[in-house]
């Protein structure tokens, strides 16, 4: 082929592409009109189903679907269990590790008098109170507020909130209620640090352990010594610790999956993905090899089920392995095992230019756990070198019921209309590593309503800036047009809403940068009464780990635009997501969950289940093993901070809203960005760090935590998402519409 040739090629390639443009284009609004006939035709199914005389049959005939599928939808209309049959418990998606000691349930309390919080407005406005450090940046004073996440407190009677009212043909369901700090003497003893439990940096180097990356779709094993192909057979677990360990030496410890997703090959087979991991999981073993039973105090033996990223634990004699997937750190985006493992070449030598002593741990919460603790003060004199004190059980229980983690929200019609203009994801960059340069340290001081409402009007403003978690009822002004601002329990374990009708009232707990957010929005300030709340010192106790976590970020960004060689370019891409994972899944340990243990036992003799765990549940049965689960509590964990988890979750959230852009316009004044800088109607859905709109954000993006990049755009008319798997085929294709640049 000459260049003539080549030339000529490309010209011919161009214009098919242009004619699978116009094609693309009706196949997706072909896709979105059928998927809206899909759900009439299925709400049609639903409402006939509930007639007395319905019958499957003659439903799935008029319907044009198979008797399954009705059934699906209307359960009542099949074969219905015996009154006898013992009711299955559903499985959950919790993550799986060992706690021990119960929780300190939150006291049933009556709700106390509100203080009105101090008109803050918006910069520039009458009435908006200075900030008590210097600094004119409005989104910058917003960010201080980090307040409290995690450990889970009884849910316990507090002021209920005016519920919203249901949709029509809905089941109206009661709202969780958050708990409260009991009053009195009772509620004042919470306030203390746990005794002899502090962070502390470690005086040694965590063990190395080998690792080896295989794709089972391929057969492809890499690991330090080289390349080779492998004859997974079926990729059991019995298939794949055979095969690697045919190959490779016995102190590899960690096999990586890349791809293929071994434990989901039987997921036709089971209602619920996590009882395929199960049952994978729990497969036959090589002769010599069983499930790990224990390993060390800072291990967790036994398996995490998990239904996208689960952990295989196994032993034979003294040898140990892990079975993991590599997406806990990236998505591998098809990267083939050479290429993932030089990104973890490439992530251990970035981090290591800040960490002398890094060691690539299971998982990116281990390593950025392990991490941040060798950034603790260890000079003496130094303040917080003795640690920083892990709050009392029944505070750390308090901010697990009240802290929610990122905003995931689908706004449907009639809040939006039916057709829009089109679609549009802003999504932060490593928006967390914004939130992390001032937190909340050591133990809180109580803010009760009286005590609130006895300071001056400067003293409020400034506890509101502070670090802080507060327990407010909140008034939507009258009028209100645009998104909620504050989240409210919503039914269901750990589910929260954002009300935003005008005019409603509600009681519900937030961070204090979401409190300010309300209070100075660049809309309408809402109404917000104190009834109490918890407000620490400031401190930096993340700033210089996340300073170091976002250099490494950083400089592997640069080599993924620069570099000359495409793997190296792949790989430092994949790096990067890992450092962000570090950072992100490592701010989610401070939280500090009640753990859930794991375990699973072989059936006996004619399919009999032995004794499981005291207080545990099966959540899953095979033909050859039990699964279960057991909530364990709170362990004395030394590195349990769900404060400072929860304020950079708050102060997240806030910024999804309204965040300064470090840029100003043409007149000299600072640009903002944020659902909030839309028009009202065109949010679409939330999701953790982005924003959907109808509206095309025009924000300046220079590649800095925090600021939003267009991931996915098209800009033609589209059927509003209603349903969530609508919402994830737009999402899909307005990436890959902005990418090939159809839009």
């Amino acid at each position: 082929m000459d260049n003539k040739t080549y030339t000529a090629g490309l010209a011919e390639l161009r214009g098919v592409r242009d004619e699978i443009k116009p094609l693309e284009r009706q196949l997706m609004k072909l896709k979105s009109e059928l998927d809206k006939l899909y759900a009439r035709r299925d709400q049609k199914i639903v409402s006939l189903g509930g007639f007395e005389k319905a019958k499957a049959d003659r439903l799935a005939t008029s319907a044009g679907v198979s008797v399954i599928d009705v059934v699906t939808l209307v359960p009542s209309l099949g074969p219905q269990a015996p009154a006898s049959a013992p009711a299955e418990a559903a499985p959950t998606d919790q993550p799986t590790e060992d706690h021990t000691e119960p929780q300190t349930a939150a006291q049933p309390i009556k709700e106390p008098p509100g203080a009105p919080a101090p008109a803050l407005g918006t910069p520039g406005q009458p009435g908006t109170v200075a900030h008590p450090q210097t600094g004119s940046d409005e989104g910058e004073r917003q960010e201080q507020q980090l307040p409290a996440e995690d450990p889970a407190a009884e849910p316990a009677p507090a002021a209920p909130a005016s519920p919203a009212p249901p949709e029509p043909g809905t089941v109206p369901q009661q709202e969780r209620v958050l708990p409260s700090i009991p009053a009195g003497e009772t509620g004042d003893r919470w306030f203390r640090a746990e005794p002899n439990l502090m962070s502390t940096r470690p005086n040694f180097v965590q063990a190395a352990r080998q690792m080896v990356f295989l794709d089972t779709a391929t057969g492809v094993l890499v690991w330090q010594g080289g390349q080779v192909t492998v004859d997974l057979g079926r990729a059991g677990v019995a298939d794949i610790l055979t095969a690697v360990y045919a190959t490779v030496p016995a102190d590899v410890e960690r096999i990586y999956i890349t791809a293929g997703d071994p434990w989901h090959q039987n997921a036709a087979g089971h209602q619920w993905l996590k009882d395929a991991v199960a049952e994978w999981l729990n497969g036959p073993l090589p002769e010599g090899w069983r499930v790990e039973s224990s390993r060390g105090k800072d291990r967790q033996a036994g398996h995490l089920v998990h239904p996208r990223n689960p952990v295989g634990r196994w032993q034979r004699g003294d040898q140990h392995t892990e079975i993991r997937s590599v997406g806990e750190w990236f998505d591998p985006a098809g990267a083939d095992p050479a290429t993932v493992r030089e990104a973890f070449v490439l992530l251990w030598k970035a981090l290591r230019r800040h960490w002398d002593d890094v060691v690539l741990m299971g998982s990116p919460s281990q390593t950025g756990r392990d991490l941040w603790s060798r950034t603790i003060p260890s000079k003496t004199g130094a303040k917080w070198a003795d640690g920083f004190p892990v709050m009392s059980q029944e505070i750390r229980g308090l901010l697990h019921a009240t802290a929610g983690q990122g905003r995931t929200e689908l706004i449907t019609p009639p809040r939006v209309p039916e057709k829009i203009p089109g679609w549009y994801e802003a999504d932060r960059t490593f928006a967390y590593a914004k939130h992390t340069w001032s937190s909340g340290v050591g133990v809180p001081q109580r803010v009760t309503a009286a005590a609130f409402a006895a300071l001056s009007e400067k003293e409020q403003g400034n506890l509101l800036f502070s670090p802080s978690h507060w327990q407010v009822r909140v008034t939507i002004p009258q009028g209100w047009n645009h998104v909620g601002l504050l989240p409210a329990p919503a039914p269901g374990e750990r589910s929260w809403h954002y009300p935003y009708e005008g005019g409603r009232t509600f009681v519900t707990w937030a961070g204090g940068a979401e409190v300010n957010l309300a209070l100075r929005n660049p809309l309408q300030p809402w109404g917000i009464e104190i009834l109490d709340g918890l407000v620490w010192q400031k401190g930096e106790p993340l700033k210089g780990w996340a300073n170091k976590l976002k250099d490494a970020w950083q400089s592997l960004r640069a080599m993924s635009g620069h570099h000359g060689d495409e793997q190296q370019r792949q790989a430092a891409r994949l790096a990067s997501r890992a450092v962000r994972s570090i950072l992100l899944y490592g701010i989610g340990t401070f939280a500090q969950r009640p753990r859930i243990t794991t375990g699973s036992v072989e059936l006996g003799a004619d399919g009999e289940v032995p004794e499981i765990p005291d207080g545990a549940r099966l959540t899953g049965l095979t033909d050859t093993h039990a699964t279960w689960e057991r909530d364990g509590g709170f362990a004395r964990d030394p590195y349990a901070h769900p404060e400072w988890a929860a304020g950079v979750w708050s102060a997240a959230r806030a910024a999804l809203l309204s965040a300064g852009t470090g840029t100003k316009d043409a007149a000299g004044k600072p640009v903002k960005a944020g659902a909030l800088h839309l028009p009202p109607g065109s949010i679409l859905a939330f999701r953790t760090d982005a924003i959907y709109s109808s509206v095309r954000p025009d924000w300046p993006y220079q590649g800095e935590p925090g600021d939003y990049l267009l991931k996915g755009a098209m800009d033609w008319e589209l059927g509003t998402p209603t349903t969530e798997d609508e919402f994830y085929d737009l999402q899909r294709l307005g990436r890959q519409a902005l990418e090939a640049g159809d839009q």
